[in-house]
């Protein structure tokens, strides 16, 4: 497997592939492949790669720049990221998670939100910080990840492609 940016030519088996992780997901509304459409579409994806096996799309993951109290930031979400479904519990998110991570740092990034399960995403150093919300989110669910000593007070705000409509 190999992990490496996105192309224009991965688009539609990445789109694909995020239809097929999120399909009867209690958790997804459907609108995961047009929100990947639309940070690409507006230029808000900062970091997106693949994750590639045997010429087979198996793995996908997005970083994307978020606001704080209503103003542009250097901190970033994670999201949306998928493996396909027949792939799933075998490191490719891990791995995915990895590297982005590690490209977010390189980039000085000062850290990266998301919302998932923390009992996942506390293994990559996520955890609840009181100091950052997201308004109209479960708290249960917002987690971040500093790569700095400094974690800003404020209220965060994920992309506007995050709210497209199915």
């Amino acid at each position: 497997m190999i992990i490496r940016d996105e192309t224009t030519d991965d688009i539609v088996a990445v789109q694909g592939l995020i239809t097929d992780a999120f399909a009867g997901k209690p958790y997804s509304d459907g609108t995961e492949p047009r929100i990947m459409d639309a940070l690409r579409e507006q230029g808000a994806a900062v970091i997106t790669l693949v994750a590639e096996e045997a010429g087979t799309i198996v793995g996908q993951i997005a970083f994307s720049r978020v606001a704080i109290d209503g103003r542009p930031s250097r901190w970033h979400a994670l999201g949306p990221m998928a493996v396909d479904p027949s792939r799933q519990r075998q490191g490719i998110g891990s791995a995915l998670i990895a590297q982005g991570l590690e490209r977010l740092g390189r980039l000085g990034s000062h850290g990266c939100v998301l919302l998932g399960d923390p009992a996942y995403y506390s293994r990559f150093g996520f955890r609840r910080d009181e100091r950052l919300t997201a308004p109209g989110l479960p708290a249960e669910y917002f987690v971040i990840l500093p790569f700095t000593d400094r974690v800003p007070a404020g209220s965060v705000a994920f992309h506007p492609a995050f709210a497209v409509a199915q």
